[in-house]
């Protein structure tokens, strides 16, 4: 055993905390009402938390619940912090921290707008189809394309796009639920 890490004594000792960074996707359970999405936002700027994405809608209309899906970059230290604070704001009833409990589906929507004539318009229509991307909108001179899933595959599609003639891009960041039949 390292010397740093033997207990000194005691009959508990902390091994030294780690600064690795981990991304998590929080859910967080919230009643419906003006100000709350101002107040989470608040306790994550206040102590220079980054979001790095974050959804917001009404789950359960007659209970007047919304649901905010919040991804955040942090040490294990900070996550166990904003978890702790998130759970003393009044109106929040749950926070599960979905990466922790590992058994969950995320998705994201992109609308990405692409120039589309000449030789590029063939090629670009080929990785749209092969990303599964729906064209909602097309003229003689560009696309918009709907493509959801993995951010990861969201972005590889913007990558690919960029030298073909990428004009815009909307996302509207993470939405994610746990599998199985419990509820949150």
């Amino acid at each position: 055993m390292n010397a740093h890490l033997q207990p000194t004594g005691s009959a508990y000792f902390i091994a030294p905390e780690t600064q690795q960074t981990e991304r998590h996707t929080l859910s967080v359970l919230v009643d419906n009402e003006p100000g709350i999405l101002a107040r989470v936002v608040s306790l994550f700027s206040a102590r220079g938390y980054n979001i790095e994405s974050l959804t917001v809608s009404e789950t359960e209309h007659g209970r007047r619940l919304s649901r905010i899906t919040v991804v955040v970059i942090a040490t294990p230290k900070t996550l166990v912090q904003i978890k702790l604070q998130l759970e003393r704001l009044v109106p929040v009833h749950r926070v599960h921290d979905l990466t922790a409990e590992g058994n969950y589906v995320e998705r994201e929507l992109a609308l990405i707008k692409v120039k589309g004539s000449g030789d590029h318009r063939a090629e670009t229509l080929r990785l749209a189809d092969a990303f599964r991307a729906h064209i909602i909108d097309a003229t003689v001179e560009s696309f918009v394309f709907e493509v959801t899933g993995k951010p990861e595959k969201i972005d590889s599609f913007i990558g690919l796009m960029s030298p073909l003639g990428l004009v815009e891009v909307v996302r509207t960041g993470l939405a994610a639920i746990g599998r199985g039949p419990e509820s949150m």
